[in-house]
């Protein structure tokens, strides 16, 4: 089965999308990893990245926190990008912007303070993460933050079933648009390109946070 996260695959479908955000907003620990995101993005940000935005649930927290920011919410499924216009109907400053990232990121995007993700990066190749995290460092300012809220790879079978059992699933019935990937790997990655600082600043099974900074 062909997994690429593209234009074409059924994230362009309403009951995927749907079906989508009702598990994410139910899964366990969520809202724990995204107040350890928030703690890394400055008050002084005044441009943040969202990519994989979905319906706009990150952004949304970033702008509460930081009211005086300017925000793009990046997500190419219609159905997701519809929810997004609705969260962010009377808000000026989102703007949202309908972009594949199978494919390189927009020269017109310009620079960010902050660049964020949520639930989303998994879905790529291993080899289009790995340029992906690279047009990321490349979009920061100095001193800006990469924070990715990220399902990765469990590091036996037993933990990954214990992840599936967590979160209501069976091998037969998850995602198969899911290319898993493990932490350190990617930890690896983006020391390599350029960030310092990084870590997984949080984990619960599946779910972590990886952050690194632009010097």
């Amino acid at each position: 089965m062909d997994k690429k996260y593209s234009s074409g695959s059924e994230w362009q479908t309403i009951d995927h999308a749907f079906a989508y955000l009702s598990r994410a907003d139910k899964l366990p620990h969520r809202t724990e990893g995204e107040r350890v995101l928030l703690d890394q993005i400055s008050p002084n940000v005044k441009r943040v990245l969202d990519l994989g935005t979905g319906d706009g649930r990150l952004l949304s927290l970033i702008s509460l926190k930081n009211p005086n920011i300017e925000g793009i919410a990046l997500d190419f499924s219609e159905p997701m990008i519809s929810q997004a216009k609705k969260r962010f109907t009377n808000d000026s400053r989102i703007k949202i912007v309908k972009h594949d990232f199978s494919l390189p990121l927009p020269e017109s995007l310009g620079s960010f303070d902050a660049i964020v993700s949520s639930l989303a990066i998994h879905h790529l190749e291993d080899k289009r993460k790995k340029q992906l995290y690279t047009e990321i460092f490349n979009k920061l300012n100095a001193n800006g933050v990469f924070c990715n809220l990220e399902h990765v790879s469990s590091a036996t079978n037993a933990l990954h079933l214990r992840f599936l059992d967590a979160t209501g699933f069976t091998p037969q019935t998850e995602d198969p648009s899911n290319i898993l990937l493990d932490v350190e790997t990617q930890l690896q990655w983006l020391r390599q390109i350029g960030f310092i600082d990084v870590d997984c600043y949080w984990k619960w099974l599946e779910i972590a946070l990886l952050v690194g900074f632009k010097p």
